[in-house]
This record gives structure tokens, C-alpha cells and sequence, in this order.
């Protein structure tokens, strides 16, 4: 009987945004074990995530499903289960992000093999949102990403950049190969370290394994690609003052980031313990709050909807290598890493999650910026 009264609830709530339980549409849920209802009542988006690792349902186009939820606000009538409510607590009380935490923090998702991304990404390996205006395919995407950084900071031949958060190296490598710039990447990640050092081989690019907040050099400018995601709310000053102590007067900071409609100050349950540990997705206030005193804000462009675009097209090359994959990654990697980026593309879709370019300077540009696009 409880079963059947949870069913009810969750049938409900799904129909309020055109869903079905077991119904004829590619994003209705077809569920294949009747437990699924009480843990998706009880736990939220980590019930709903683990439950469709653990096989308990199954949906054509999860992605469609996620943003049909997320417009109808169906999440915000899911309960939070005694675990949520705890990591919610701690990340009040503690700073999730200090350097040795961020260091296991990279491990658990950079480190986890650099095959899986290399098939998964571009051919550059940018883990960051493309930009589609004129591009037809990723690779072309992630060209325009970062030709768009380098013509927002006005790069000139000769100057020096410090990238906090380099990845495996590509905006370096394209900085300095298209713009004829010297470039210091910071990682946390070995893995990313290691390659990130094969790929811009013989060019003017320094990657070190460093931690953002010990670099004292200065620099000509000072890009962050998808990097401000793992700063946490706590950190937010000290990544904006080390940015600002990094960068000549005269220079611009372009700050590249997904970011979040309202503060937070803990993060999703299912991405926290499965994709990104102790990530947490900035708000605008955060962010500007954080700069005060420090930074102008120059110009702000919002791309979101392309994240849709390039999380789907990373899915198309995961499935497409996953025969490669399959031996060391298993079935359940298959079903997390498949939620992960579908859950995440609707998220994107439905204006829930943003993508912001933020153009920032220490004294404002004399005169004006022109803003590029």
C-alpha cells in the first residue's frame, strides 16, 4: 500500500511537466523496480541519479526529462534525505577548498585517466562550454572558445598569460601557437600536468602543478576557464585578489565559469559524491561580491544554451568510443558518466545553469572596452 500511495505522489508531481511514469514519450521515466519512488521522495536528485546507475529506471532522452523537470520546478517539491541535509551543514561550517583538499578533490575526477577525455573531448582536449556562433561541430566550437578569449583580452605577441586551470593545455598551446604569447598553466591535477606538458612541448607554455593561490609573478593577463567551479563560496575573495595580484594594471582578467541563477552554498548531491567533489557553482552575487574593490567589470556575456551543444556532443563521442572504454571503465561508469552529461545538457537547456565570460579589469579601461563576440 505505501508503495502504490508513493507511486501516486511521484506520478503526480510528474505530470505537472508533461511526464509519465512508464509512459509512450522518449522522456517519460520507465521505471523496473518499485523502490525508485520512496528514494526519489526521500533523496532528491541523489535518489534519482544512483537509482538510474543502480538500473532502477531507464529514460530514451534523459536530457529532455531533466529540463522538463527543471521548468515545471519539480525539484523543488522533492525532500532531502539525512545525508544531504549533513553535507549541507559541513560545507557551511567548512572550507571544502583549501589546498590539500583541492589537490584529492582533482584526483578523484581529472586523474581518473586521461584516455577517457581524449576520447571524449576535441582534439585541443577543452573541458570547458564551446562557443557555437558560426561552428558546426566541437572541434570548431572550442576553436571559436578560445579565439574569443584571446580577442577578448586583446593578445598581443609577446605577452606573458597566466592560465589558472589549464587542463591538459589547450588554451595555452593555442595562445601561443596562433598568438605568439608565453603562457603559465596551473593544475592540481597530475594527469593533466603530465600530458598537459606533452601537448605544448617546444612552445613558450610552462605547466606547473601548482596551486593557484602560490603564484606570485605578474602577468600581462590572466584567463580561468571552468575553473572558478572548484574555488568554492569561501574562496571566491582569495581567487579574485590572486588574480588581481597575478596582473599588471593595464592587463584584462577573463573569467570563464558555469554559474547558477541563485547562491548556493553547498553543492549537488549527485554531482558532489560522483562527478565533481566539493565543486560549487558560483552565483552573479557571489562572484560580484567577491570582486569588489578589486575588479571592473568590463563586459559580461552570457552563452549558456551552448553548453547544450557541447555536453551533447561529448556524449556523441563517449558512446562512440565506449567499446574502447568499456574493459576498464564498467556498466555502472557507463550509466553515471551518461546521467552526468545528459542530466547536466537539460540543466543548461532549461536556463537552469549559465555560462558566463566575464571581462575584468583592476582601474577600468580608460575610454571603454568594445566588447567582442
Amino acid at each position: 500500500m505505501e508503495q502504490q500511495s508513493l507511486q501516486r505522489q511521484v506520478t503526480a508531481m510528474l505530470a505537472t511537466a508533461n511526464i509519465k511514469v512508464n509512459g509512450p514519450d522518449p522522456w517519460d521515466l520507465q521505471v523496473h523496480d518499485g523502490r525508485f519512488f520512496k528514494r526519489v521522495l526521500t533523496q532528491g536528485s541523489l535518489g534519482l541519479g544512483e537509482s538510474y546507475m543502480e538500473g532502477w529506471w531507464d529514460c530514451e532522452r534523459i536530457d529532455e526529462f531533466v529540463f522538463r523537470a527543471i521548468r515545471a520546478d519539480l525539484y523543488k517539491q522533492a525532500r532531502f534525505g539525512w545525508r544531504t541535509v549533513l553535507e549541507v551543514l559541513i560545507a557551511k561550517v567548512l572550507n571544502l577548498q583549501t589546498r590539500r583538499k583541492a589537490s584529492r578533490n582533482a584526483q578523484r575526477h581529472y586523474d581518473i585517466g586521461n584516455r577517457l577525455y581524449q576520447l571524449m573531448l576535441d582534439k585541443r582536449m577543452i573541458y570547458s562550454c564551446g562557443y557555437w556562433k558560426n561552428a558546426d561541430n566541437l572541434d570548431q566550437a572550442q576553436e571559436n572558445k578560445l579565439d574569443l578569449v584571446c580577442r577578448k583580452i586583446r593578445l598581443q605577441p609577446g605577452q606573458r598569460v597566466l592560465d589558472i586551470g589549464c587542463g591538459w593545455g589547450g588554451f595555452a598551446r593555442f595562445a601561443a601557437e596562433r598568438y605568439g604569447a608565453e603562457v603559465v598553466g596551473v593544475t592540481v591535477s597530475r594527469e593533466q600536468a603530465a600530458l598537459a606538458r606533452e601537448i605544448c612541448q617546444g612552445l613558450p607554455v610552462d605547466i606547473r602543478l601548482q596551486d593557484y593561490r602560490d603564484v606570485r609573478e605578474q602577468f600581462d593577463h590572466v584567463v580561468s576557464i571552468g575553473m572558478a567551479e572548484h574555488v568554492g563560496y569561501r574562496n571566491h575573495r582569495t581567487y579574485m585578489q590572486t588574480a588581481a595580484r597575478c596582473l599588471k594594471d593595464d592587463g584584462l582578467f577573463l573569467l570563464h565559469t558555469i554559474g547558477v541563477n541563485f547562491s548556493k552554498t553547498s553543492p549537488d548531491p549527485f554531482i558532489d559524491k560522483y562527478i565533481f567533489p566539493n565543486c560549487l557553482i558560483p552565483s552573479l552575487r557571489q562572484l560580484s561580491t567577491a570582486m569588489e574593490h578589486t575588479f571592473v567589470v568590463e563586459d559580461l556575456h552570457n552563452f549558456g544554451p551552448d553548453y547544450d551543444l557541447t555536453l551533447l556532443a561529448w556524449l556523441q563521442n563517449f558512446n562512440q568510443h565506449w567499446p574502447e572504454l568499456q574493459g576498464e571503465y564498467g556498466e555502472r561508469f557507463y550509466r553515471m558518466w551518461t546521467y552526468y552529461l545528459l542530466s547536466s545538457a537539460g540543466s543548461f537547456r532549461s536556463r537552469n545553469n549559465q555560462l558566463w565570460q566575464f571581462v575584468l579589469s583592476k582601474k577600468g579601461l580608460l575610454g571603454g572596452y568594445d566588447a567582442v563576440r
